[in-house]
């Protein structure tokens, strides 16, 4: 009997196929998996796809394979253990680089063994041009979506979008690896300096629309994201910055909830610049952010509120907050989310402790919210109630520490503060 990695011996082409094309299907089934995974397949299969690497169509049957095992976390920790499936897989990506069912199941496979694994991020970009290899695969399948048809006829003759394209399809799982990558640290801060990524990216928000292609503009804004996290030395996503801005822009006109909440999330980021925060009160961005405190959403409030926060840094862009009604939502916010989010709260506190910097009165301040706002505080800042909403213990616990560290002293100071301009009113 021929085990996985014996199937480089067979020299009959179809027999090969054959013999791959029904591992792909024993992969599907639980008991043949089990066994697949006592027989050690994963190394066994790496051996027979790097002994026919000439192969198209054997390569084409393995990766299949693979691609389906990679979803499993057992296979894929297997896979992530063979040394040279890296090596392995950027030989066959810079070989077969237009076979698009071959590239995108390579693709596939890196996203899995990257997604979870921090080692593995780190092992396959210290591999040599693997991050070139990215680079080139993502013009090659850029240059193809452009030329690419965007109608296809279905047996009646009648036009449909063909959605995602198959390009695209590439691209979207291209940009799910260089996200992945990016929660490395190290690999993260390289890849914020790597101006040929950041500009690829960019390149997705200049010419796809979220209505063309939503995953493939919300996975290049989640990534542009990420890598605006390193403050780095010649950082290509400060570089850049305006000119992101510009398009993020367009992600917020958008009726796609999904779009315009990533492009919060990146205004946060991107909002601890100066020229940022110019941006956003000169397009008048910040009245967007302060209608979505409305939307009684933890995903769409928390990023807003990040904006809000960072906007307030700056003494002379403070009164917007006053002028657009933004102090009574974000005192909604508090009651609404309250002890079931520290973390909301902690920043909503923040928020007004910078607003409410030089201020003189309580009333200026806050107008008819003072009262509202000053038995808010109170009541959360009660250690008998501070934690009723948590039933599971461990969050619950979870909970309290953040409670203490974070919410409480920053809670306590804005409490001291309104009282002070309250008793001098």
């Amino acid at each position: 009997m021929l085990c996985c990695g014996q199937l480089w011996l067979i020299n009959v082409p179809p027999l090969r196929v054959q013999l791959t094309g029904t591992l792909r299907i024993l992969a599907d089934c639980a008991l043949a998996r089990r066994r697949l995974s006592d027989s050690g397949a994963i190394p066994e299969l790496c051996v027979a796809l790097e002994r026919r690497g000439s192969d198209r169509d054997v390569c084409f049957c393995i990766v299949r394979v693979l691609s389906k095992l990679s979803t499993y976390n057992d296979f894929c920790a297997a896979l992530a253990d063979c040394s040279r499936c890296y090596i392995l897989f950027l030989a066959l990506l810079n070989k077969y680089q237009k076979q698009q069912d071959l590239v995108i199941r390579i693709v596939f496979i890196l996203g899995n063994l990257t997604e979870k694994n921090d080692q593995s991020r780190e092992q396959f970009f210290q591999e040599e041009e693997s991050v070139n290899t990215l680079i080139s695969l993502f013009q090659t399948y850029y240059e193809l979506d452009l030329n690419a048809p965007t109608w296809h006829h279905d047996r009646k003759g009648r036009n449909h979008l063909k959605y995602p394209s198959e390009a695209e399809d590439v691209l979207i799982k291209l940009i799910r690896v260089l996200a992945n990558l990016s929660i490395h640290p190290r690999v993260g801060a390289a890849l914020a300096a790597a101006h040929p990524v950041v500009g690829l990216l960019v390149t997705v928000l200049e010419y796809k629309s979220v209505d063309a292609c939503e995953e493939l503009v919300i996975n290049a804004a989640t990534t542009i994201n990420n890598l605006s996290y390193y403050q780095v030395k010649n950082s290509a996503v400060q570089d850049k910055k305006l000119h992101i801005a510009e398009m993020l822009l367009k992600m917020l006109m958008s009726d796609n909830m999904d779009a315009v909440v990533e492009a919060v999330r990146v205004f946060g980021n991107l909002s601890q610049h100066h020229e940022i925060r110019d941006f956003i009160m000169q397009k008048k961005i910040y009245k967007f952010m302060i209608a979505l405190l409305d939307s009684k959403n933890r995903e769409v409030c928390f990023p807003a509120c990040g904006v809000l926060l960072n906007l307030t840094v700056d003494e002379n862009k403070r009164a917007f907050l006053m002028e657009e009604g933004g102090i009574g939502k974000l005192i909604d916010c508090l009651q609404d989310f309250g002890p079931a989010d520290w973390q909301l709260s902690c920043l909503i506190c923040k928020t007004l402790w910078n607003y409410s910097e030089s201020m003189m009165s309580a009333a200026s301040c806050f107008g008819g919210d003072t009262y509202t706002l000053l038995e808010l505080l109170t009541a959360l800042l009660d250690e008998e109630v501070e934690l009723e909403c948590s039933l599971d213990r461990d969050i619950k616990d979870c909970q309290r520490v953040y409670w203490e560290r974070e919410f409480k002293p920053v809670a306590e100071k804005l409490l001291d503060r309104i009282q002070s301009l309250h008793s001098f009113s």
